[in-house]
């Protein structure tokens, strides 16, 4: 059976691809946020109003996403680093296993996150 050798400087290189991808959502979430303070101050209709607050409960939803996912990285982070102080280039099972998961519900998320930006920019035209 071939064994792949997973080295630390891989998954540091895709955290630091996370970790930015991250960041880009946190502010375009800022500017989602201000878009729906724009429209609150312009409609009064009780439909359109559910609407602003289903899209801002999603808003704080992801936020809290995206800062687990931020704790998740830092915290392996931190496990690289202990393995690279004592010499160790190498990670082991579980702790690759726990980064294999973490890649996958990313890419949930940023399929869910997509949709919701199309289902945003659509309800921003109609709206706006």
């Amino acid at each position: 059976m071939e064994t792949n050798v997973i080295f630390n400087s891989d998954l540091h290189f895709e955290h630091n691809m996370w970790k930015a991808e991250l960041l880009f959502w946190e502010d375009e979430l800022k500017s989602f946020n201000n878009r729906l303070s724009e429209l609150v101050t312009r409609w009064t209709d009780k439909d359109v109003l559910a609407q602003l607050e289903h899209f801002q409960n999603k808003f704080i939803l992801h936020g809290e996403v995206i800062e687990t996912f931020q704790n998740e990285i830092n915290h392996h982070e931190t496990d690289i680093a202990e393995h690279s102080k004592k010499g160790e280039e190498v990670l082991d099972q579980i702790l690759v296993k726990k980064h294999i998961e973490t890649r996958n519900r990313i890419e949930i998320e940023r399929n869910l996150y997509n949709n919701l930006k199309k289902d945003f920019f659509s309800f921003l035209s109609k709206y706006m």
